[in-house]
């Protein structure tokens, strides 16, 4: 061997050997139930000479320590560790930290769009985390919410979801992804499915802000707010290459879904990318054994050379037609040139197939059923947007600003005929949807925070109607769904402030000032209308505020006491919609609206005894005026028109009602032990609205309903019995406008619909045979109980296995 050579063999040798423990002292700070990376924990010594701070990827050298020596491990989030360090060596450089009981989600970032410790929330918020999201294993974005305990959550199709917070629903709830605000200018007052467009395998995180959130968000925010967090990239911070990822398969048997998802990091020092991947395809969903009959499906309407035919059903527990298939996809990538600034685009596109509304299809008549088709065409939605976010600034106007910017395109449609019927009303929509907002914090003193912003919402709303004969496949124009061209515009100023002068006592006081324009032009719809006006142009402002306390004098207790106003401003869905609301019902728009407004309440109480018994208390109440309803109306005096060939009771959206809407929620949890613990949660919601004099039944005041989760979590193995259960309503507590959907409900005793009571017993086990791979299996339903949750249009799944398998790189 050449000298030289020889001396360049041993140098590297020495050096690889020289290297070699360096390199395995570097570890791993992981979460011991979720096997996530933790960055940010703080390691030292006992003298505390020595110290260390794990990076984003919870890796860091523990190099400067001895073998012999304790090293200790701090975060508030979690319970403190210490532990040798030749332990964390023979334990293969992994270092597990529990949770702490009470600071669990204890960040939240919706209240003011900047990070905030949850304690000093005087609101309630659920927060639902990455651990959460993969053991609930949710078919979709809606069930995962209602894994809360906190939202009811009603369907009229197994392709849809549409959450119940606090008495209000739909267009009084306002749904945000990353930042940015999904409800657009048709979200309608009736059932939503749109939350369904959300991948909950791409979500990191979520939370849902209980009551009134318009300070921060403006119109639509009176129930609250459902804030979906998508994973980030996650860069390398060095010149290597940082890749993970993960892959996942699922089953269920009630419906028989079949799913696939697969999401990669590419993360290098200063750019990473991140690409999400989901498919999922249902069939018929099956129904429980046990419970009411008029639930089942006998019939469906099949088409044969070229006839209607009416079939029974070979079995009755298969809902037919329910099944759909679904594709989400989302490119994240992220640049990160200095500490304090990032830049974050992202790319987010989903779609369904045709999906069939159940409820429509189960409507009788003297020929059987009503409806030979009544389809929602592909749901698709389209969203960009373009953050940038400085954490740190010697500006005199701010510490921290972050500034979105966004497009979204929704894509809606809805194809119907009846049975027997040659003709299908076809109606499409179509909502381009621009934002931009500006956020910003500054601290005025260690004591006082001030956050303010400005928002800026442009939709553009596209609408076509046509009438098709399928037997000669021709068609014609017919009325459309909303008017042609419509626009509707928001601009908004908000300022919040937050005094924190000690840490038991925290005072959160907001205003904010919206103005919404909306326009539309009925004229082409006039065509077969004739309404009393051929445009209409809605120009109204709203002022909002909330103010609210945090106090812990010790310990144990901690209140909350909160008062806030909200509104939701018309928009064009309230003003210009045309469409059949319920069975012989046809909604005309209405050019005289103003905005709605919300005044509330919420008192809370938490007692916190050792992180052993958590008991979490909250009452509340909320006054609605003004509300937007549907109430019955004319055109040119006519009290009846004929739409879609049937003769219909003319109704419009008013301002013609009044609710008054109270509830009370009880949190509790037992930590038996560091394994063994118990989670209840359970609701009780109440309400009634002015019906011309007349106080009645809000439509959509949920059953008092709840659940309890028993769950035993040790080393690879997590157990999980939890029951379900809801109470039931009285035909008397029925809100007026259920009874002429009879044909959804059970019958009582005296022939009359009513909505029972249910439970389900429900197992749940996931196992870790290391950290890359997962199991995680449910028995739902295990008694195969037949249920049909209120105001729904579809039976909810019999006995239901679910398999879901993870690998995780």
């Amino acid at each position: 061997m050449p000298l030289k050579l020889k001396y360049n063999f041993i140098y590297t040798l020495i050096l690889v050997l020289f290297l070699k423990p360096i390199c395995a002292q570097t570890i791993t700070v992981l979460e011991k139930s979720s096997n996530e990376p933790i960055p940010g924990i703080a390691l030292y010594n006992l003298k505390k000479t020595k110290s260390l701070v794990t990076d984003l990827n919870g890796k860091v050298s523990i190099d400067i320590f001895e073998n012999n020596e304790l090293i200790f491990f701090q975060n508030f989030l979690y319970e403190k560790l210490q532990i040798i360090k030749a332990e964390i060596l023979n334990n293969n450089n992994f270092v597990y930290l529990i949770p702490r009981v009470e600071d669990l989600s204890q960040i939240v970032i919706s209240a003011t769009k900047f990070e905030q410790e949850k304690r000093d929330i005087p609101q309630t918020i659920v927060s639902i985390g990455t651990e959460e999201v993969s053991l609930v294993n949710p078919q979709t974005s809606a069930d995962l919410l209602e894994n809360t305990g906190n939202i009811f959550v009603q369907k009229s199709q197994m392709g849809g979801g549409s959450p119940m917070i606090r008495g209000f629903s739909t267009n009084r709830l306002l749904i945000t992804v990353d930042g940015v605000r999904m409800n657009n200018a048709i979200f309608r007052g009736g059932n939503l499915q749109n939350v369904i467009s959300i991948d909950p395998l791409s979500i990191k995180n979520t939370e849902v802000t209980l009551g009134a959130g318009s300070v921060v968000y403006g119109s639509d925010a009176i129930g609250g707010v459902m804030s979906f967090y998508t994973k980030k990239p996650q860069l390398s911070y060095k010149d290597e290459l940082y890749l993970n990822g993960s892959a996942l398969i699922r089953y269920a048997s009630a419906n028989e879904e079949k799913t696939g998802h697969f999401d990669f990091n590419l993360g290098y020092k200063r750019w990473a990318f991140l690409t999400n991947v989901s498919y999922t395809n249902f069939d018929d969903l099956r129904m429980g054994s046990h419970g009411p009959n008029e639930y089942l499906r006998n019939q469906y309407v099949v088409r044969e050379n070229g006839e209607d035919v009416l079939m029974n059903n070979p079995d009755s527990q298969v809902q037919i037609p329910t099944g759909y298939n679904q594709i989400n996809l989302m490119q994240k990538v992220r640049y990160e040139p200095s500490d304090n600034l990032n830049f974050d685009f992202g790319l987010y596109f989903t779609t369904t197939s045709d999906y069939p509304r159940y409820d429509r299809l189960l409507r009788p008549d003297e020929d059987g059923l009503k409806s030979a088709q009544w389809d929602y065409g592909p749901q698709q939605w389209f969203m960009t947007n373009f953050q940038v976010t400085k954490t740190s600034s010697r500006s005199n106007l701010y510490d921290k600003i972050q500034s979105t910017l966004a497009y979204q395109n929704f894509k809606e449609s809805r194809k119907v005929r009846d049975f027997q019927s040659p003709f299908r009303e076809i109606r499409k929509e179509n909502v381009n949807a621009f934002s931009f907002n500006l956020d910003l914090e500054k601290s005025l003193s260690p004591k006082t925070s001030f956050f303010y912003g400005l928002e800026y919402l442009f939709n553009k709303v596209g609408s076509t109607g046509k009438e098709e004969n399928i037997e000669t496949d021709t068609s014609v124009r017919n009325v459309t769904r909303y008017p042609d061209g419509s626009t509707w515009q928001s601009i908004a100023s908000y300022a919040s402030l937050k005094y924190k002068p000690n840490k038991k006592f925290v005072f959160q006081t907001g205003l904010r000032f919206n103005q919404v324009i909306a326009k539309a032009d009925f004229t082409e719809n006039n065509d077969f209308l004739n309404l009393p006006f051929d445009n209409t142009e809605i120009n109204t402002g709203a002022l909002t505020g909330t103010a609210g306390i945090t106090w812990s004098p010790n310990n144990v207790i901690q209140w909350k006491l909160n008062a806030s106003t909200a509104f939701r401003a018309p928009n064009i869905d309230d003003i210009g919609k045309v469409f059949d609301s319920e069975p012989g019902s046809v909604v005309v728009p209405n050019s005289d609206l103003k905005a709605e407004y919300a005044y509330g309440g919420e008192l809370g109480l938490k007692l916190n005894f050792d992180d052993a018994l958590i008991l979490d208390l909250g009452t509340y109440y909320t006054f609605l005026d003004n509300a937007l309803i549907r109430r019955d109306s004319d055109i040119n005096g006519e009290t009846e028109i004929i739409y879609d060939g049937e003769l219909s009771n003319v109704q419009s959206i008013q301002n013609a009602s009044k609710a008054w809407i109270y509830g009370f929620e009880a949190g509790l949890e037992i930590n038996f032990s560091e394994s063994l613990k118990l989670r209840s949660q359970y609701n009780v919601i109440g309400g009634t609205e002015d019906n011309e004099g007349i106080e009645v039944p809000v439509r959509h005041v949920a059953p008092n309903f709840g659940r309890t989760h028993l769950i035993w979590n040790r080393k690879n193995l997590l157990l999980d019995g939890f029951l379900v259960y809801n109470g039931s309503l009285t035909n008397n507590q029925l809100a007026p406008s259920e009874y002429s959907k009879a044909y959804l409900y059970a019958i009582d005793e005296n022939g009359n619909p009513y909505s029972p009571s249910w439970h389900t017993i429900n197992l749940r086990v996931q196992y870790k045979w290391n950290n890359n791979l997962s199991l995680t299996a449910s028995l739902e339903n295990v008694t195969d109980q037949r249920y049909r949750p209120y105001s729904s249009g579809i039976s909810a799944p019999g006995r239901n296995l679910i398999l879901a398998l993870k690998y995780t790189l």
